[in-house]
C-alpha cells in the first residue's frame, strides 16, 4: 500500500517537474500529471537500469527526462493533453 502511495507522490512530483521544464504550454490535470510522471520514471528505469536501489539525483533527472519525452512523443503523435 505504501509503495502505491509512495509511486502517486513522487510521480506527481516528477509529471510535475516535467511540465515546468518542457518548453510551451502543457495543458493537462492532475491525474494525467501523475500518470506522466510514473511513466516517465519507468521509462528512465527501463532506459537505466543498472540494479541500484534508493533515490538519486541522476535517477530523479533521467525520470524528469523520460516523462518530457513523453510529452514530445504525445505531441507528436497528436494526442492533446
Amino acid at each position: 500500500m505504501f509503495n502505491l502511495i509512495g509511486a502517486i507522490f513522487s510521480g506527481l512530483f516528477i509529471g510535475a517537474l516535467a511540465r515546468w521544464f518542457y518548453p510551451g504550454v502543457v495543458g493537462m490535470g492532475w491525474g494525467m500529471t501523475i500518470l506522466l510522471g510514473v511513466g516517465g520514471s519507468l521509462l528512465a528505469g527501463l532506459v537505466t537500469s543498472r540494479g541500484s536501489e534508493g533515490l538519486s539525483r541522476g535517477g530523479c533527472l533521467a525520470s524528469i527526462l523520460g516523462a518530457m519525452l513523453l510529452i514530445f512523443v504525445g505531441r507528436h503523435l497528436g494526442w492533446h493533453f
